[in-house]
């Protein structure tokens, strides 16, 4: 089975990352995608960051309907800040048959050599870059181990999606409904 895996603190998850999994899955060679819900970013401060638990029951109520998404907590146990190769090799050797590759936009494609071990993700498992409006070329735009999966360009960032909410405004069409009930129910963001 081939999963691309979608990294992401999905502070909350919205209708951006799911139209995104969405594409790929779709249109991409891959099986399957995970949201892998990462409890720190070691590049992000964490102010603002919702309890990852919350954070997981949004990515799960988000995608309850689809077979062909998945959301994993693999990260919750492992050190943190949590890093994507470890990740990567940690579920490397606990689905020894499957074939990872890892999703992420434009934005964080100029960025990527600032990761730990960038070199053996692109080496082993290779990219999946999405399009990301307002973004300048990397060095890494032409390498043999990214693939450009065409997809729509969305401004729209869970930065806003908190803002709104703390202001009180509806985020109604941003996130999904269940997402919503979450958030309200929980009193998150707020």
């Amino acid at each position: 089975m081939k999963v691309g895996l979608f990294f992401g603190s999905f502070n909350p998850i919205h209708v951006g990352h799911l139209a995104i999994a969405n594409v790929m899955v779709e249109t991409a060679d891959f099986d399957q995608v995970w949201f892998v819900v990462s409890p720190q970013n070691p590049l992000k401060k964490d102010e603002g960051l919702a309890h990852e638990f919350d954070r997981m029951d949004m990515v799960e109520a988000a995608i309850y309907d689809n077979t062909k998404l998945r959301a994993t907590d693999i990260e919750f146990n492992m050190p943190k800040p949590s890093y994507t190769v470890d990740t990567l090799a940690y579920l490397s050797d606990k689905y020894p048959n499957y074939e990872f590759s890892l999703i992420i936009g434009e934005d964080n494609l100029r960025s990527f050599p600032k990761w730990k071990n960038h070199q053996a993700i692109l080496d082993e498992y290779g990219l999946y870059v999405y399009p990301r409006p307002n973004t300048a070329a990397s060095a890494l735009k032409d390498h043999p181990s990214v693939t450009w999966v065409k997809a729509p360009l969305f401004d729209i960032s869970a930065t806003f999606i908190r803002q709104m909410l703390q202001r009180n405004k509806s985020i109604r069409y941003l996130v999904p409904d269940p997402v919503i009930e979450i958030i309200t129910s929980r009193k998150l963001f707020i």
